[in-house]
């Protein structure tokens, strides 16, 4: 029987980092509804135009890179987690899926400097894939909640997210400079340790133009992690990481910039911890049979762009963008038999897209241009000893196979009155998929080819109804082609269920309605929305009523889910005393939809699949006028969870009888700013060390956990 502990600490790590800098952002208000700097936030996600996000028709969230500083968050997608209508599930610790207005996985789309993370082999449900994203590389975060497909395509259902690298700052006089710093973090409960080194160059020519170069690598170590009071260490949740990043912008002249990047990011030996007898019984949760099952993760994104904003005639702004982005994943797994299986895929994506802005003058301002992403996969799998003839076929997904996304869109925004705003799109996509080696369930080998067209589009309108006061209201059509997972995918899913493949399936449909408010007046802000998505032909799971070799039920996948999730989110934050703010969020949602279900496999309705609970965060901000000490302590309360589909009531080993129970955290944050180099960071989250578990994930939350950070330049 394997080892099932393999921390290798940070002596292993360290040396993949390089002697470095951090710089420290200039200094903008924690909370996410409104930054609140001297100038006003800009976001561009909400319509790939620059845009005040009080103005942006659309429910969307700024997190800083202050914001980003002072959560001293673990991961990118735990940096989401206070958000509202925001579920952050975790099926282990080294992992993280946001569950975005009732969405998650492939229904949600993260994109990097503009470019897609997503692609086709992302599985269904709950997926890791967001945390090869490296925090510290990340300069800020745009959230856009709702169905945004026309902007951006195929899997924009839930939400989409847009991480924008760091950059070189800092640039004066002409000349040469140099910079450089570190930054560190320590957290109890996780029993983690990480650093971040930065260094960055920068040439200012004569003419006022400059080169920046930013180069920057980090790596961290997680021990057992510890749960509540009544869980304690949970065994087999360890794992290490590593990133590496560099960056260069070169202005060519007053308008005009190349910007490179290549980032790499690697995550090694995360375990399943529930799948494998490691785990633990919470509530009445089930232990996984497996000896273990551990995931490396590798992903490497390399770009050139061109970035022109003072153009004259009838184009005045350009971006282009080519990309090459690379994702590899492992999986190491011995049964409970002791048979050892390795399967793993790489995906090479070639992407581009052009970006053009127009000012129509009456007409208004239009955004157009085209995108292309371009998949090649390849997939294997072999098990220990005499491989049998379907072990060469495929992997996770199709092996050989060669998947496309060619979108062409237009959005216009224009301004029908003096406080009245109207934003309109369109978007034609073509998805197209070449799968050679595909194992069908009796293992023999087939192919799969086929091709989905879909037009899009969009309208918001926003009123403003008094300085500070808007509304805002939307229709915007959505969908999602059938991905390579979705069709070719020969896995196990959920708890010990085994997937097989699922050929000739349509693409999803949706149409999100929207209905917000947003105050910004004195010392009053926030924002107010009811959503409605409607779900049409979405591809979900049921069961076959059939088992393979291994006894395990097997699922497929079909054009089976009609309903809807809708729900109401609220943030808020007053000034209620000379530099102290009240703020706080409030989530309900509620959706229903159908699915082949029970003995009969009838089709019928129920539940969407890990609904959110009924969520309120409460807090109280304090800074001092210089910007020197922050001080902050906040309440999250989740009610039960007990909403639960079919899918959720077999998920045994994550989601308890019944459903997740409820839970209250309370939380204090404070930072202090020692000197113009140096910042400090100090967290102590779960202060009450509440035994609790984000629902739907595979481990349980951390127990009392204190998180100490600290930034130094030079």
């Amino acid at each position: 029987m394997p080892t099932l502990s393999r921390r290798a600490g940070l002596g292993r790590a360290l040396p993949a980092l390089p002697v470095g800098a951090f710089v420290v952002a200039p200094a903008q208000a924690q909370v996410p509804i409104d930054p609140g700097s001297v100038s006003p936030p800009v976001v561009v996600t909400a319509s790939r135009l620059e845009q005040d996000p009080f103005a942006a028709p659309r429910a969307i969230d700024l997190l800083t890179s202050q914001y980003l500083q002072r959560g001293n968050f673990k991961s990118t997608p735990q940096a989401l987690r206070e958000l509202p209508s925001v579920m952050v599930q975790e099926t282990a610790p080294g992992q993280g899926s946001p569950f975005v207005r009732g969405f998650t996985g492939y229904l949600n789309l993260l994109l990097i400097d503009g470019i897609r993370l997503n692609n086709s082999a992302f599985r269904a449900g709950p997926n890791q894939y967001w945390s090869t994203v490296d925090l510290w590389s990340t300069d800020r975060i745009e959230v856009l909640r709702g169905v945004a497909s026309t902007q951006y395509g195929s899997d924009a259902i839930g939400g989409t997210v847009q991480v924008f690298t760091k950059s070189a700052t800092g640039f004066g006089a002409e000349g040469t400079r140099f910079g450089g710093g570190l930054f560190g973090r320590y957290a109890t409960a996780e029993d983690s340790i990480g650093a971040r080194g930065e260094v960055q160059a920068g040439i200012v020519r004569e003419n006022g133009l400059h080169t920046g170069v930013l180069v920057g690598g980090s790596a961290r170590s997680f021990g057992e992690l510890e749960g509540g009071d009544d869980t304690g260490r949970q065994p087999n949740t360890d794992h290490d990481e590593t990133g590496f990043d560099v960056k260069v912008e070169h202005w060519l002249d007053r308008g005009a910039k190349l910007v490179f990047l290549h980032q790499e990011f690697a995550q090694d030996n995360v375990p399943r911890t529930h799948a494998t007898v490691a785990g633990e019984s919470w509530r009445g949760t089930a232990v996984g049979a497996d000896l273990q099952r551990d995931l490396d993760q590798n992903r490497r994104l390399t770009y050139l762009q061109y970035h022109r904003t003072d153009m004259t005639g009838p184009v005045q702004a350009m971006r282009a963008s080519v990309s090459w982005h690379v994702q590899r994943e492992l999986e190491d797994r011995i049964t409970g038999a002791g048979a050892q299986r390795w399967q793993a895929f790489e995906v090479g994506t070639f992407g581009a897209f052009l970006q053009f802005e127009s000012d129509l003058g009456a007409l208004g301002r239009l955004t157009y241009g085209v995108d292309w992403y371009h998949d090649n996969v390849n997939s294997w799998f072999r098990r220990v000893g005499a491989p049998q003839p379907p072990d060469a076929i495929q992997g996770q997904v199709a092996n050989d196979a060669r998947y496309d996304l060619l979108g062409v869109f237009v959005e216009d925004q224009v301004a029908i009155a003096r406080n009245v705003g109207l934003q309109l799109g369109a978007r034609y996509t073509h998805a197209e998929v070449d799968a050679k080696s595909v194992r069908d369930p009796a293992g023999n080998r087939i192919a799969i080819a086929d091709q989905w067209d879909e037009v899009v589009g969009n309208v918001h309108l926003r009123v403003g109804i008094v300085e500070g006061w808007n509304v805002y209201g939307g229709v915007s059509q959505g969908f999602r082609a059938p991905s390579l997972s979705d069709l070719s995918s020969f896995d196990i899913a959920r708890s010990g269920e085994q997937e097989v493949p699922a050929p000739g399936l349509d693409a999803e449909r949706y149409l999100g309605y929207e209905i917000g408010t947003k105050v910004r007046a004195g010392a009053v802000r926030g924002q107010l929305a009811w959503y409605y998505t409607d779900i049409d032909d979405q591809i979900l799971r049921f069961p076959t009523g059939t088992t393979n070799a291994d006894g395990q039920p097997i699922v497929t996948k079909a054009n089976v889910g009609t309903g809807y999730v809708q729900g109401v989110e609220l943030q808020y934050e007053w000034e209620c005393l000379t530099r102290a703010w009240l703020y706080g969020s409030n989530t309900w949602q509620h959706g229903r939809v159908s699915n082949f279900n029970g003995a009969s496999l009838e089709r019928s309705e129920e539940y969407v699949s890990r609904l959110m609970p009924f969520t309120t965060q409460v807090g109280l901000r304090w800074e001092d006028a210089e910007g020197r000490f922050h001080a902050e302590t906040w309440v999250v309360r989740a009610e039960d969870a007990d909403k639960l589909s079919a899918g959720d009531q077999r998920d045994t080993q994550r989601i308890p009888p019944g459903g997740t129970p409820s839970y209250t955290t309370w939380n204090l944050r404070c930072g202090w700013r020692a000197d113009d180099r140096t910042n400090i960071e100090l967290a102590v989250e779960n202060i009450t060390d509440v035994d609790y578990r984000v629902h739907g994930s595979g481990s349980n939350a951390p127990g009392r956990n204190f998180v100490l950070g600290m930034r130094t330049q030079f």
